[in-house]
């Protein structure tokens, strides 16, 4: 009975003052960050290329082999990416700042000229032909179809930036856990796009798959602007608080 006490007590504690909602908002914000810049739609059809000539059963278990990789790198950027930088002397701020800048960057580049995007992704697919001859597909599973094809340094960047984002006073193990939840739901929709790539191909086409990127590109560079909004606000907050200070 005690413990009981002790379990709701705990549960309730967590998820009081609006920690919920944090975590709601952190999702709301991180996924369509992650999958705009993972883009999974316009990946798969290049993954298809990649895996063109194995069996069915080779490109569910390489997918899902992906996938999980994909997950790994973003969990360690998100809970661990800012830390560290943190740990080097790069303050949050500077953090977004940089994040936001690379992010609004990468989407302005997405939303003016998809293509091109398209070609690097598919060079670092297909790496001359390699991917597809392997004889052993699982050894292209981390790279180069995990890294740097499905989370690249772009997908990374912004991973770090949304996992420091906690807002001043609110909960960081919510917020991050809402960015989690939205990495496990990109993660999900890679898998399932990549396993039926085949299918994507036939049914969206390279004009249907360029209008979706560049629809997730403009949401992406409101993100990327929102982040160094944040990062620029921080700076402003702190360099009033020294002159108050000073005075």
């Amino acid at each position: 009975m005690l413990d009981t006490c002790m379990s709701a007590h705990f549960t309730s504690s967590l998820f009081s003052g609006g920690a919920a909602r944090v975590a709601t908002t952190s999702f709301l914000l991180a996924f369509p960050a992650l999958f705009s810049i993972v883009n999974p739609l316009g990946a798969a059809l290049i993954f298809a290329q990649a895996t063109a000539g194995r069996s069915r059963k080779e490109i569910f278990a390489l997918a899902r082999l992906v996938a999980f990789y994909s997950f790994i790198l973003m969990l360690v950027s998100i809970w661990c990416g800012g830390k560290v930088l943190v740990f080097f002397g790069v303050t949050v701020d500077a953090l977004r700042v940089a994040g936001g800048t690379v992010v609004a960057v990468r989407a302005w580049n997405l939303l003016q000229s998809p293509e091109s995007m398209e070609a690097q992704k598919e060079k670092q697919a297909l790496q001359g032909g390699k991917t597809v001859m392997s004889p052993n597909w699982s050894d292209a599973a981390f790279f180069p179809l995990a890294m740097p094809f499905t989370v690249g340094p772009g997908t990374i960047a912004v991973a770090i930036a949304l996992g420091s984002g906690c807002p001043p006073g609110k909960s960081v193990l919510a917020y991050e856990g809402g960015v989690t939840i939205a990495a496990v739901c990109v993660v999900l929709i890679v898998w399932l796009a990549y396993s039926g790539s085949e299918k994507l191909v036939s049914m969206l086409g390279v004009t249907g798959t360029r209008i979706v990127s560049r629809m997730a590109a403009l949401v992406l560079l409101c993100i990327g602007v929102q982040i160094l909004a944040a990062g620029v606000e921080g700076f402003a907050v702190e360099m009033w608080q020294h002159i108050k200070a000073a005075g």
